[in-house]
C-alpha cells in the first residue's frame, strides 16, 4: 500500500500561483502544526532554531511568490552589508552614500515591480503610442519587507540602532514568516532584541495567541470572505446596475471587509508570533471608533502610519518648518502613501483625500484649540458626531481604493448621490440576509468595548489546553462550512 502520493508530495514543494500560502488555508494550519513540533524540539538550541525558522520562512515565501524569494534574499544581503559598512565608517558623506544605496536598492525593486507599467503607460499617453504592458509579476508583500529593511538601515544611519553582526539574525528579522507578506511592519529595535532571548511562551502568551488566531480567522475567513464574494464584489464590479442605497451598503460592506481582512491577518500574525515566543505591537485599534481623521490614522494600520510618520513625514520636515509646510508635508506623505498602495490614479485619489483631510483637521485645531487634536477626549455627543463624519469620510476614500478604475469609482459616487432610492432598503435586506447578519456581527465585534474584548481574551487564556484546541478546531470547522471553493487571498497581498 502506498502511504504517500508522490504527486501530492510534489505539490508541497511546487509554487502554485493559484493557491498561494495563506494563514487561513487548511494546508497552512496543518503545516504549522508540523512546524511547531520541530520548533519546540529545537527551543534550547538558538542557532538551529534560527536557521530552521529562516528556512521555513523562505519556503513560506516561495509558496507565495515562487522564484521571487530571491528578491527577499537580495534585499537581506545588501542591507546587512550596507548597514555593517555604515557603522564602521565615521565619514558622514560616505554614510549618506551607503544609506542612499540602500534606499535606491529597496525603492528600485519596488519601482520595477509596482510602477514600471504605470510610468510606461504615462509615457505612451504622452507620446501617443499604444500601451502594451510588460508582463511583470508582483511578488507578494514586497512593499512590506522592503520598508522593514529600509527602516533598519535608516536607524543604523541615524545611530539609533547598532547593526547586527550575524547575517542569520538579520535574515530571521526580515523573513520572519508571520509578518512577512502583509505586515505588520516590525521595527528592528523592537524585534531584534527578542531573537536570541531564551525561548519562553507563558500561559498568557499562549492563550492570547490562540485567542488572536481564532478571532483573526473568524474575521478573515468567515466575515470578510463571505460578504466579499456574496455582496461587495457584485456591487463594485458594476455599480451602475444598482441603486444608490445598494451602492452605499456595498461601500459599508467593503469598509468592514477590508478591516476584517487586514486586521484578521494582523491578529493571526501576532497570535502565531506569540506561540513562537515573540511579541509584536498592535496593528489595529478599532479604527472606526475614531472621531477624527487624525485619530483614525493612529488606530488604522498603525505600523504603516507610524512608519510613514517617522521615515517620511519627519524627513520632509514634519511640523518644524511652519504651518503651511506642515500641511504640505501631511498631504505629500499621504499622497506617497497612496502611491505605495498601488500605481494608479485611484490610489493617488485615496491618498490625496486622506492628506487633505489630515491637513484640514490640523488647520481646524489651530483655529479651535479647545478641541482635542485626535478627538479621543471629546464629550459623548460631539464624539458620536465626529465618529459618524470620520467613518463616512473614510468610506468615501474606500470607494477609490476598492474600485477597479477611477471611472467606476465616480460611477458609484454618482449612483449614491443621484439615484439613492431609500425605499429599496427593505428588499435589499431580504435579498442578502446572511450578508447583513455577518455585517452586523462584524461591526458589533468592532465596536465591542475594549473591556469586554479583554474579558473574552482572559476566558480563553484560562481555558485548559484541550478546550483551547477545541475552540480552534471549532473555528476551523466553521471556516470549512462557509468558505468558497477558491482561495481568497488577503487584500494586502497585492501591496
Amino acid at each position: 500500500m502506498q502511504i504517500f502520493d508522490l504527486e501530492e508530495l510534489k505539490l508541497l514543494f511546487e509554487y502554485d500561483p493559484q493557491a498561494p500560502m495563506i494563514f487561513s488555508s487548511g494546508f497552512f494550519l496543518f503545516l504549522f502544526a508540523a512546524f511547531m513540533a520541530i520548533y519546540v524540539a529545537a527551543a534550547k538550541r538558538d542557532n538551529l532554531r534560527i536557521v530552521y525558522v529562516i528556512l521555513f520562512s523562505y519556503y513560506f515565501y516561495y509558496k507565495s511568490s515562487g522564484i521571487y524569494f530571491l528578491a527577499l534574499l537580495f534585499v537581506t544581503c545588501s542591507d546587512f552589508i550596507l548597514a555593517q559598512k555604515m557603522s564602521r565608517n565615521k565619514d558622514l558623506a560616505i554614510r549618506k552614500l551607503l544609506l542612499t544605496a540602500s534606499i535606491a536598492i529597496n525603492l528600485g525593486l519596488l519601482f520595477y515591480f509596482k510602477y514600471t507599467n504605470f510610468f510606461y503607460e504615462i509615457y505612451c499617453d504622452l507620446s501617443k503610442n499604444d500601451f502594451d504592458p510588460f508582463d511583470i509579476f508582483l511578488p507578494v508583500g514586497i512593499s512590506f519587507f522592503t520598508f522593514q529593511s529600509m527602516s533598519y538601515t535608516i536607524d543604523v544611519y541615524r545611530q539609533k540602532l547598532e547593526p547586527l553582526d550575524k547575517i542569520q539574525d538579520y535574515a530571521f528579522y526580515v523573513s520572519f514568516f508571520p509578518q512577512l507578506v502583509a505586515g505588520p511592519i516590525v521595527r528592528a529595535r523592537d524585534f531584534i532584541p527578542q531573537i536570541r532571548q531564551p525561548l519562553f511562551v507563558s500561559e498568557e502568551m499562549f492563550g492570547r495567541g490562540v485567542f488572536l488566531i481564532i478571532t483573526g480567522l473568524f474575521k478573515k475567513a468567515v466575515i470578510s470572505d463571505y460578504i466579499s464574494i456574496n455582496f461587495v464584489d457584485r456591487i463594485f464590479d458594476n455599480p451602475a446596475l444598482y441603486s444608490g442605497v445598494e451602492n452605499l451598503f456595498g461601500v459599508y460592506g467593503y469598509a468592514l471587509q477590508i478591516y476584517c481582512d487586514f486586521s484578521g491577518y494582523s491578529d493571526m500574525a501576532i497570535g502565531i508570533a506569540l506561540l513562537l515566543g515573540f511579541r509584536f505591537n498592535i496593528n489595529f485599534d478599532s479604527p472606526y471608533k475614531s472621531a477624527s481623521i487624525t485619530e483614525f490614522w493612529r488606530r488604522w494600520h498603525i505600523s504603516l502610519s507610524s512608519w510613514l510618520r517617522d521615515y517620511l513625514y519627519i524627513s520632509l520636515g514634519g511640523n518644524r518648518k511652519g504651518k503651511i509646510r506642515t500641511y504640505i508635508n501631511l498631504a505629500a506623505t499621504m499622497l506617497l502613501g497612496g502611491l505605495w498602495h498601488g500605481a494608479s490614479l485611484r490610489f493617488l485619489c485615496w491618498g490625496a483625500l486622506h492628506g487633505i483631510a489630515l491637513a484640514a483637521h490640523k488647520f481646524l485645531m489651530s483655529i479651535f484649540p479647545q478641541l482635542k487634536s485626535t478627538g479621543a477626549e471629546m464629550k459623548p455627543p460631539a464624539r458620536i458626531v465626529g465618529m459618524i463624519l470620520t467613518f463616512h469620510l473614510v468610506c468615501l476614500s474606500w470607494i477609490f481604493f476598492r474600485a477597479d478604475s477611477f471611472e467606476l469609482a465616480i460611477s458609484m459616487i454618482k449612483q449614491i448621490f443621484t439615484f439613492f432610492h431609500a425605499e429599496l432598503l427593505p428588499g435589499l435586506l431580504e435579498s442578502y440576509p446572511a450578508v447583513f447578519v455577518l455585517m452586523s456581527i462584524g461591526f458589533a465585534m468592532h465596536f465591542t468595548p475594549a473591556k469586554i474584548e479583554k474579558s473574552c481574551e482572559q476566558i480563553v487564556i484560562r481555558l485548559p489546553l484541550l478546550w483551547k484546541a477545541a475552540a480552534l478546531a471549532g473555528t476551523i470547522a466553521l471556516v470549512m462550512q462557509v468558505k468558497s471553493s477558491e482561495i481568497q487571498a488577503f487584500i494586502y497581498f497585492q501591496f
